[in-house]
C-alpha cells in the first residue's frame, strides 16, 4: 500500500478542481445515478461555479508525492465537495482526507455536515456520521438526485 502522507494545499484555481470533480463524477457517478443525476452534479461542481464560491469556501487541493490526487472543501462546519480521483481510490486517501477537514472544522464547530452521495455514504456512516434527512431533486428528463444529509459530533474523548 502506498503512503497515506498527504498534503492539503488551499487553491484558488477552480480549473484543476473542476477537472479532478469531472474526471471522479464521469467515471464513478453513473453507477449510481442515471444520466439526468450526473450531469446535474456535473453542473453543481463547473469550474464557473467553484469560482464563484472559492470567497466562501476553503478548497483544498490533495497532493501526493508531488502528484495531484484529490480534491476537498469546508464551508464554516460543513465538507462539500470531497473527490479522490478514480485511479487513487480505495487506497484510503478519502478516509484520511476526511480526516483532516473534519480536524480543521472541529477547531471551530462542535459538528460536521456532509451531503452523502451514493458512493461516499458508506464511508461517512463507518466514520460515525449520522443520517439527519433524506433528500431528492428532480434533474432532467424525470431523473432524481437522491442523497442523505449526515451530521458528525464532536465528542468529548475525541472521536
Amino acid at each position: 500500500m502506498e503512503s497515506l502522507d498527504m498534503e492539503l494545499i488551499l487553491t484558488d484555481n477552480p480549473a484543476i478542481v473542476s477537472g479532478i470533480v469531472e474526471k471522479t463524477i464521469q467515471n464513478v457517478y453513473p453507477h449510481y445515478y442515471p444520466l439526468g443525476a450526473v450531469r446535474f452534479f456535473l453542473g453543481l461542481h463547473s469550474e464557473v461555479r467553484i469560482e464563484k464560491v472559492m470567497s466562501y469556501e476553503e478548497i483544498y487541493l490533495v497532493m501526493v508525492h508531488g502528484n495531484i490526487i484529490g480534491t476537498g472543501s469546508i464551508r464554516k462546519n460543513e465538507i462539500c465537495r470531497l473527490f479522490i480521483l478514480p485511479e487513487y481510490q480505495g487506497k484510503g486517501y478519502g478516509s484520511r482526507l476526511m480526516d483532516l477537514l473534519e480536524a480543521r472544522i472541529l477547531e471551530k464547530y462542535p459538528k460536521v455536515h456532509v451531503d452523502a452521495s451514493f458512493p461516499a455514504e458508506s464511508m461517512y456512516l463507518k466514520r460515525g456520521y449520522q443520517i439527519t434527512s433524506y433528500e431528492k431533486i428532480e434533474t432532467e428528463n424525470g431523473d432524481f438526485l437522491c442523497y442523505h444529509t449526515m451530521e458528525k459530533e464532536m465528542y468529548k474523548n475525541g472521536k
